[in-house]
């Protein structure tokens, strides 16, 4: 096998190398990229949250950047599909790793998040995390907003995460609600879609909910949420359970009623034009996965986020 490495998450030659592991076999970093703290050259980070006690019902969230990671493997380096490119040919992407959080001090869990998410947006342009649940959400403002000021909110979701807040829970519930709040977010401008569950507030966020996903077209989905976010600078944050439990059983809160992956992934495909500032797939649970269904989905998310920046990145020169 001339030409053909192994682990390329540790052999790698370059941060736009692409791989040549068998998708059996190898380092499993997320879509192979380079695992490393170094962020020399380096555009956009990966980075797991293993955290999950602030769920409501299942949890097992911990696991889900190891499931997201492991579902990664079976992109290879052919050009990814829909974006008809190598994602990574022009766009340096590493894998950083998990961040270390201590089980036994909760309370100092958001502090550490907020802090490491600064640290890699001090030299990286642009930051992709794997949770955890929801919660991890709300620390990732933090950072985001302080670098770019306030953001608009793009929510792929079940719930609206908006129940009652003291500034204190550490609850996935209601991390929506604290962001309006403190003003991390601008939800005039922000909006949820997908969502199949009632809460007693909606912080004036607009809301797609689950039957009007269904009868909408992608392609209509997609002009909403650019249309409402007007060209604001936005974060997207997708719970893996704004799909339906058939595409996605394996996760702590799941809703029936909801879109396919098919129909979601279109509505990504769609948003090209969202001056998108950061990003988070959330509330994988492996536990409850059937085949990784739901690790593959979450997986397919983040590349399709990614896509979406090595297009924006191209378009930019």
């Amino acid at each position: 096998m001339p030409k053909k490495t192994i682990d390329h998450a540790f052999t790698a030659q370059s941060l736009t190398s692409a791989a040549t592991d068998p998708t059996h076999a190898g380092a499993l970093s997320f879509m192979r990229r380079r695992f490393t703290k170094d962020l020399a050259g380096v555009d956009t980070v990966v980075w797991g949250i293993p955290f999950d006690a602030a769920t409501s019902n299942r949890p097992g969230a911990r696991f889900g950047p190891q499931a997201i990671r492991r579902a990664s493997a079976i992109f290879d380096n052919d050009p990814q599909y829909p974006f008809d490119r190598d994602l990574f040919a022009e766009m340096a992407v590493i894998d950083y790793g998990d961040c270390l959080l201590d089980y036994g001090q909760h309370w100092e869990t958001p502090a550490t998040i907020a802090r490491d998410a600064a640290t890699i947006l001090e030299e990286a342009n642009f930051l992709l995390t794997l949770g955890g649940d929801h919660f991890i959400t709300w620390p990732l403002l933090k950072a985001h907003v302080a670098r770019h000021g306030p953001l608009a909110l793009v929510q792929f979701d079940a719930h609206q995460d908006t129940w009652f807040d003291d500034g204190k829970r550490i609850d996935h519930g209601s991390f929506v609600a604290r962001a309006a709040r403190e003003g991390l977010i601008d939800p005039a401008r922000s909006i949820q879609i997908g969502i199949r569950t009632h809460a007693p507030e909606d912080c004036g966020i607009r809301i797609l909910y689950g039957h009007a996903v269904e009868e909408m077209k992608a392609s209509e989905i997609a002009e909403t949420i650019l249309a409402h976010i007007g060209g604001h600078p936005a974060y997207l944050t997708f719970d893996i359970d704004c799909l339906d439990p058939a595409y996605a059983p394996g996760t702590g809160t799941p809703v029936a009623g909801g879109p396919s992956s098919a129909k979601i992934l279109s509505v990504l495909r769609g948003l090209g034009a969202l001056d998108m500032r950061g990003a988070d797939v959330v509330e994988v649970a492996p536990a409850y996965d059937h085949a990784d269904i739901t690790a593959i989905a979450g997986a397919t998310v983040a590349l399709y986020i990614l896509g979406l920046r090595a297009e924006k990145l191209a378009s930019a020169g």
